[in-house]
């Protein structure tokens, strides 16, 4: 079916696009640099330039596999494939904390997106994993990092309704 025109995810891989080149291009071009002239001082046993240079070209190695596989988990995310009828990405959920008697909107979202603060939470957080294909009524016990959460699904609002 290919990219909807009004893709939600553009933003997040034109972010991610950005930080893969601005990453390559300091791999390619500016730490090559500096590991010659660092190796050019001699002795690089106690060559506090060329050690850093060094061990930041291995962060920045690991950093672009981390984005590259973000970039396929976020392409593989098809929102055709959305459920219609329970929670999913882009989906706002209404939970009761039956512990507390306290109302909570939340908006599941990309780990990109993420912002505890506004409501809005990773797929991949604890209560974002758990409230992922919930429909109103159902329970679920949630393991935080503050204890267990019970809340109840109260009110859903699917991606596709928050089009309309």
């Amino acid at each position: 079916m290919g990219e909807q025109p009004n893709d939600p995810l553009a933003k997040i891989k034109q972010k991610i696009e950005l930080e893969i080149r601005a990453v390559e291009s300091e791999l390619v071009n500016d730490l090559p640099k500096e590991i010659a002239k660092a190796r050019a001082h001699g002795d690089l046993s106690e060559n506090a330039e060329y050690k850093y240079a060094k061990e930041r070209q291995a962060y920045l190695n690991a950093r672009m596999g981390q984005l590259r596989k973000r970039m396929g988990d976020i392409s593989m995310l098809n929102m055709s494939n959305l459920s219609r009828d329970s929670a999913g990405y882009g989906s706002r959920v209404w939970v009761l904390d039956t512990k507390k008697s306290v109302k909570i909107e939340y908006k599941l979202v990309t780990t990109e997106e993420s912002d505890a603060a506004k409501g809005l939470i990773s797929t991949t957080s604890p209560i974002g994993k758990a409230l992922l294909g919930r429909k109103v009524g159902d329970e679920v016990k949630v393991q935080t990092p503050t204890g267990v959460k019970e809340l109840e699904v109260v009110r859903l609002k699917t991606i596709y309704e928050e089009e309309e």
